[in-house]
C-alpha cells in the first residue's frame, strides 16, 4: 500500500463531503469541487475523515499505482475549498507592466499591441503592483494552469532575464557574445 494513500484526510469544519459510487464531490466555503474514483479504490467517510482504500484485493497490484494519486487529488479538493491555492508572478523587464482591466488582466510586454487575458470560472486574477500578480482559486490544477498560461504569453529569456517569471524562479542565465580578439 501507498504510505500516501494510508494517511487520512480531515474535513475542516464548513466543508461537506458526499460520495456518489464512482464519484466524489467536495463542497466548502469557496466552491464545489468534484472527481471520479479510480475503480478499485473505494472512499470510506467516518465522522469527518476520508479514508481512501483498496477496494478489490485481487486487483491489488493496477491499485497500488492510483491508490496514492486519489487520496492526493481528494486532499487537494478539501484544502482547495476550504483555504484556497495561490500562485504568485513577477514581471521583469524595462517598460513590462501589468494593469487589471475588470477582472481581466492587461499586459505591455513590448509587443505592439497590449495583450488581454480574460479570467476563467473559479480563478481570481489580481494585479498587485505594475510587476507583481496574484492567482487564485479552488482547483490547484486550474490555478497552476492559468499560470503557465501566463507565463508562456513572454517567458523569461535567458540573456537578459526579461519575461514573466513565478514568484522566486531562478532563471538561468547565459553569457552574451564574446568580444572581438
Amino acid at each position: 500500500m501507498s504510505r500516501i494513500g494510508k494517511m487520512p484526510i480531515n474535513l475542516p469544519s464548513g466543508v461537506n463531503c458526499e460520495i456518489n459510487g464512482s464519484a466524489i464531490t467536495v463542497s466548502g466555503p469557496l466552491g464545489t469541487d468534484s472527481c471520479s474514483i479510480v475503480s478499485g479504490i473505494k472512499v470510506v467517510k467516518a465522522d469527518n475523515i476520508l479514508n481512501v482504500e483498496i477496494a478489490d484485493i485481487t486487483k491489488e497490484s493496477e491499485c497500488k499505482a492510483s491508490h496514492g494519486l486519489m487520496r492526493a487529488l481528494i486532499n487537494n479538493m478539501v484544502t482547495g475549498v476550504s483555504k484556497g491555492f495561490e500562485q504568485d508572478l513577477e514581471i521583469q523587464g524595462v517598460g513590462f507592466r501589468v494593469q487589471q482591466s475588470g477582472e481581466d488582466l492587461q499586459f505591455h510586454l513590448g509587443f505592439s499591441h497590449p495583450v488581454i487575458y480574460k479570467t476563467r470560472t473559479g480563478i481570481k486574477l489580481k494585479a498587485v503592483d505594475a510587476t507583481h500578480l496574484k492567482i487564485s482559486g479552488y482547483n490547484k490544477q486550474v490555478v497552476g494552469q492559468v499560470a503557465a498560461e501566463i507565463r508562456e504569453l513572454k517567458k523569461p529569456e535567458p540573456y537578459k532575464g526579461k519575461g514573466i517569471r513565478y514568484q522566486g524562479e531562478n532563471v538561468r542565465r547565459k553569457a552574451g557574445k564574446s568580444g572581438k580578439k
